[in-house]
């Protein structure tokens, strides 16, 4: 995670609880480190990250994605949201990008409940990846799902983006739940 994450207390992140363009994604720069301080089972290669987020960029970006053991994402998630468990993504977006400017920001993932919930749910664990990456994604874009309106936008978005990856809709049951 750069020095920024933990340094920059005025953004707080958002947690999990769409419609971007494949064409549009393929133009957008991206600088994107990948972090492994946490190892879980089967945690995604750098190449299926950058896939991922590429595909949910809408602009320019700096990201630096971070992948944590639990103990790490309940820090995280109690010093920026005040909430003492861990959660399975944190998006650290720091600004709006500017005119020449990339838009900045951390995602972190907690390889433990990223597992957790996989397996909870029925799902394939590089899916739930998937999912949750680009879930990040569109936070440090802007979007959010505090109103059932903002919710039903961004699944929709998620579901789009990630079914134009060859991905499930992550909100629809699967035969396992």
């Amino acid at each position: 995670m750069s020095g920024k994450a933990l340094a920059n207390k005025s953004k707080l992140p958002t947690s999990l609880h769409g419609r971007s363009s494949p064409a549009r994604a393929q133009r957008v720069d991206l600088s994107l480190s990948v972090q492994y301080a946490a190892q879980g089972d089967a945690v995604p290669a750098r190449h299926q990250f950058r896939k991922w987020v590429k595909a949910a960029l809408e602009q320019d970006a700096q990201i630096t994605l971070r992948i944590v053991d639990a103990e790490e994402g309940q820090r995280l998630n109690r010093e920026y949201r005040r909430k003492d468990y861990a959660t399975n993504v944190l998006t650290f977006a720091y600004g709006q990008a500017s005119p020449g400017m990339p838009l900045l920001g951390d995602i972190v993932l907690c390889a433990p409940v990223v597992a957790m919930e996989a397996r909870e749910q029925g799902r394939q664990l590089l899916d739930h990846y998937a999912h949750l990456t680009v879930h990040g994604v569109l936070h440090m874009q802007g979007h959010g799902h505090d109103t059932d309106r903002e919710a039903e936008e961004m699944e929709s978005r998620e579901a789009g983006i990630l079914a134009s990856l060859g991905y499930a809709n992550p909100y629809e049951p699967t035969l396992e739940g």
